[in-house]
């Protein structure tokens, strides 16, 4: 059995964003609770299927429908919740992408149709095997689609105000509010929040520099339609949104 040890991501600002990989306690207790619910969702589907339809039909819908209930449920949460299905979200843990950004749909998809031999022979014995000689804990699904479930950590706290003095924010959008509920993980929220803390000490153009490609990055992917706010202040904007500063 290898010991699991703390996975150290640089970002290509070279700013280190730690993930500690859960245990196998905790992942179980989230794969029991998950497992549970699911079930009751097919069982619940399968009830209805048996009174409506012919005895045949309702077994091949009931059939179909649980390993898409079954597989379904883990994607929906994993990619709408940041990576967190109701068990993990109890137990404080969340999957993410193997650089510790979000997880897509094709990973989740992957790790997830993977289950299936995870689970085999007996409730995970192939996925609890492999992951004890993992130093990140990861099952067979996760080595393959390159996912890693991490415990969540408590975020840090801002220091003032994080934004520049502008009466619009197009931030304020609910939609836009949406997408970054949707695409920016925890670590993300950290790292934003560091660099906004920490520009003060930067030289101007490294500053500038920064802030560019950061801004950048996420004016693409959160699709921020307005094209005369400037990088710094979307970075600004941004991380203040994350932080509770309306």
């Amino acid at each position: 059995m290898i010991e699991r040890a703390e996975r150290v991501i640089l970002t290509p600002e070279h700013v280190p964003i730690r993930l500690t990989p859960a245990g196998l306690g905790s992942r179980f207790i989230a794969v029991l609770i998950d497992f549970f619910v699911a079930v009751s969702i097919a069982m619940a589907v399968a009830r209805i299927a048996q009174l409506v339809l012919p005895a045949g039909l309702a077994t091949a819908v009931t059939t179909t429908t649980s390993f898409v209930i079954m597989t379904g449920y883990h994607i929906w949460f994993e990619v709408r919740s940041q990576g967190r299905t109701l068990g993990k979200r109890m137990a404080g843990l969340r999957v993410v992408d193997g650089r510790g950004l979000p997880i897509t749909l094709e990973q989740s998809f992957v790790r997830n149709i993977v289950r299936v031999l995870d689970f085999a022979p007996l409730f995970y014995g192939i996925g609890g095997l492999v992951s004890l000689f993992d130093r990140d804990r990861r099952r067979l699904g996760d080595l393959l689609a390159d996912t890693l479930v991490v415990q969540e950590r408590t975020p840090l706290t801002p220091q003032g105000d994080l934004r520049l003095d502008r009466r619009f924010n197009v931030f304020a959008t609910p939609a836009l509010r949406r997408r970054i509920r949707q695409r920016v993980s925890l670590e993300e929220r950290e790292f934003l929040l560091t660099l906004c803390l920490r520009a003060g000490r930067l030289t101007e153009s490294a500053r500038y520099d920064l802030m560019d490609q950061v801004g950048t990055y996420y004016r693409e992917r959160l699709d921020v339609a307005d094209p005369h706010l400037s990088n710094e202040n979307l970075v600004r904007d941004l991380t203040a949104v994350l932080y509770g500063q309306e």
